[in-house]
This record gives C-alpha cells, sequence and structure tokens, in this order.
C-alpha cells in the first residue's frame, strides 16, 4: 500500500558560486538544489537553527503496517552533493497530536535504515561529445580513451538498471546524433566510443548550442518517462570550441539550461584554447572543467567523473517503523542529519491511518 504525501511550502535558498582553479584546469560549481522540495523548514519549538545541509524531498509515502518511506537528496549550501551516508547519521523527530513539540524516535528502535532506492529512482546520464573537424583531427585518441575512462568510473558495478547511460555526438548539422542508447552495460558504451572513427563526421562546423537544446529536451523526456518513480538525469557536454553554425541563439541555449526541471544537472568539459569559458560555465551549472590541451583531457573528465557520481550517490531512500498507530491522525515528522559537524534537518508530515504494530 502507498499513499503518496501531499507537501507545500518549498523553502528557496539563495544561490552560491563557488569557483576553484589549478594550475591545469579551471573548476566552476553552482548550487542546483534551490529549495526542500516537497519539504519545509523545521519547526522553531526544535531550535535546530539556520541549515548548514539541505535535504531536498522528493517523494513520501507509507506502508502497511507502520513505515514511513523518504526520498531525498542531500547537498551543501554550495551544491555540492553528498554521498556515502549511513542511517546512523539521522536524527528522527515526531510530533503528534498531543505533543507541544518534537519527540526524538529511537534510530534502533525504529530500525530506521539507508533502503536501496532502484525501485522508485532512476539515474539516466547523457554525455554529449563534440565531433567536429578540430576534434577529430586533434585530440580523436585523447577524447575515446578520457570518455572510456568516463565510462568506467561513473558506471556501477555491478550493473542496475536504474543506472543508465546514453551517448550522443554532434558538429555542424541540425541534429543531435545517437553513438548508444542508454544502457546499463559499461562494456557495450566503451565499444561504442571504441569505435568512433575519423569519418564519422559530414559537417566540419559545430552546433553548441543546438546540442544544449536537444540534449535538454531529451533529458526533460527522461523525467517525465516512468510516473511510478522518481527520475533523475545528468548532461555531461564536451566541446573544444564555440558555437560555429549559428542555427540557434545562444540566450536559447542558455534559457532551456535555466528553466530546466531541477532534478536535471549540467556538467561541461572544455578543450583549448578557443572554448567560451563564461558560456560553458552557464551551461555546466552544476559543474564545469576546463582543459587547456588534449593531454589533460582524461584528468578533467574523471573530475566530472567524480561529480556526477556523488550526484547519483547523494538521492536516499530513509526508512523507519514509526510508533503511531492507526487513529492517531496526522503526525509531523523531522529528519535532521549530522555530517562532518554540518547539520541540516526538513520537516514534513504523515498520516498514520491503518497503522498497526510491527513493521516489514
Amino acid at each position: 500500500m502507498k499513499s503518496i504525501l501531499q507537501f507545500t511550502f518549498p523553502i528557496l535558498f539563495s544561490l552560491i558560486l563557488f569557483s576553484c582553479g589549478n594550475a591545469d584546469d579551471d573548476v566552476s560549481f553552482d548550487i542546483n538544489d534551490k529549495e526542500l522540495g516537497l519539504g519545509e523548514e523545521p519547526d522553531d519549538c526544535l531550535g535546530f537553527g539556520e541549515n548548514e545541509l539541505l535535504l531536498s524531498i522528493q517523494d513520501e509515502f507509507t506502508t502497511l503496517p507502520g513505515k514511513v518511506s523518504v526520498l531525498f537528496r542531500v547537498s551543501d549550501l554550495m551544491g555540492n552533493p553528498i554521498s556515502g551516508l549511513s542511517a546512523e547519521q539521522f536524527s528522527i523527530y515526531e510530533q503528534g497530536r498531543n505533543d507541544d513539540c518534537f519527540e526524538p524516535i529511537s534510530p534502533s528502535e525504529s530500525f530506521a535504515r539507508i533502503s536501496p532506492n532502484s525501485q522508485i529512482f532512476n539515474n539516466n546520464t547523457l554525455l554529449v561529445l563534440d565531433l567536429s573537424n578540430s576534434v577529430l583531427e586533434s585530440s580523436l585518441d585523447e577524447l575515446k580513451a578520457a570518455t572510456t575512462s568516463f565510462i568506467n568510473n561513473v558506471m556501477p558495478t555491478p550493473t542496475t538498471e536504474s543506472f543508465k547511460m546514453a551517448i550522443y555526438w554532434f558538429d555542424g548539422e541540425d541534429e543531435l546524433h545517437l553513438l548508444n542508447p542508454l544502457t546499463p552495460s559499461a562494456a557495450e558504451l566503451t565499444a561504442s566510443v571504441d569505435g568512433i572513427t575519423m569519418d564519422i563526421s559530414n559537417d566540419p562546423s559545430t552546433d553548441l548550442y543546438g546540442a544544449v537544446i536537444k540534449s535538454t529536451d531529451i533529458a526533460e523526456g527522461l523525467l517525465d518517462e516512468n510516473s511510478e518513480v522518481i527520475n533523475a538525469a545528468s548532461v555531461v557536454l564536451f566541446t573544444d570550441g564555440t558555437d560555429q553554425a549559428s542555427r540557434y541563439k545562444e540566450s536559447d541555449a542558455l534559457r532551456a539550461v535555466e528553466e530546466a526541471d531541477s532534478n536535471i544537472s549540467y556538467f561541461t568539459i572544455g578543450l583549448g584554447a578557443e572554448i567560451d569559458t563564461e558560456v560553458l560555465e552557464q551551461i555546466g551549472k552544476t559543474a564545469s572543467v576546463f582543459a587547456s590541451n588534449s593531454e589533460e583531457l582524461e584528468n578533467t573528465f574523471n573530475d566530472i567523473s567524480q561529480r556526477v557520481e556523488e550526484q547519483a550517490g547523494s538521492y536516499y531512500l530513509f526508512e523507519y517503523c514509526t510508533p503511531k498507530r492507526d487513529g492517531s491522525g496526522e503526525s509531523n515528522l523531522v529528519i535532521q542529519l549530522t555530517h562532518n559537524s554540518l547539520k541540516g534537518a526538513v520537516q514534513t508530515k504523515f498520516s498514520a491511518n491503518g497503522f498497526t504494530g510491527g513493521c516489514e
């Protein structure tokens, strides 16, 4: 039995831009988690103060005889995803209709746990490669090696149907070419990359803005593909230049990224001196990495692969058995996280309608 809980009042956080650099590459990160999703700030009676971590609720439901499940993603206030958390780092507080404030619920007695989210959460990555003439002539071998490393770093082992990747490429044509459809198989993806040849492209120009718009449309479609699960997508775009085809406006491409669903993350990888770093930073609003030459490509791809992996790993299905029972009405719930001396919390509510003793 699954009943979706209704919730309102998302809390908006201000955007903070973080950037750093070194001699080999420049990296810029921006927040992509802009609200608490289906959650709200905890009640003042708890005295938690300002959030230092952001828990953005994506979905929530209850299961008889007494289980409460909350799917949320976790980031710091600079948008960096936080993966690898354990149930022991979360505290549970409930407030029933007879409680003045929230009461702590023992994690051990409530069997609190982080559960596999594969049944209700899918993550798809779109790797979009610039295969215009300049790349094919000067850095194809390095790109193939870097892309292969990226695939092997990002794709989970063992494979899972809840995490897939597709590879697209673009040149000057008004088309986003499919190299390999969505698959959970790293071997299939790397074989497709290995098969890229110098004669793959018929148009030496670069339709960068068209690639951004088209990949966004594909990502949006993936989010709507299965209403039974929460879907997230990452667009990872590589280019060694600027838009030369002029088929689409820069403003339209940037608008597509800005107005995209918040469950779509954008990463860009730029190569060489001819790129427009400012534009690529705006397209890659989650993370942008720049390499000055082809020898640095594998390192920059690896930088982004870590971010993509962390983004996917920052979604948690937190579950516990509540002591509330049928007839207790609607109860308020607060989940608080402690991580590296930082804290964050989010409040929601659930109905114990039909709840009895015990929990699966």
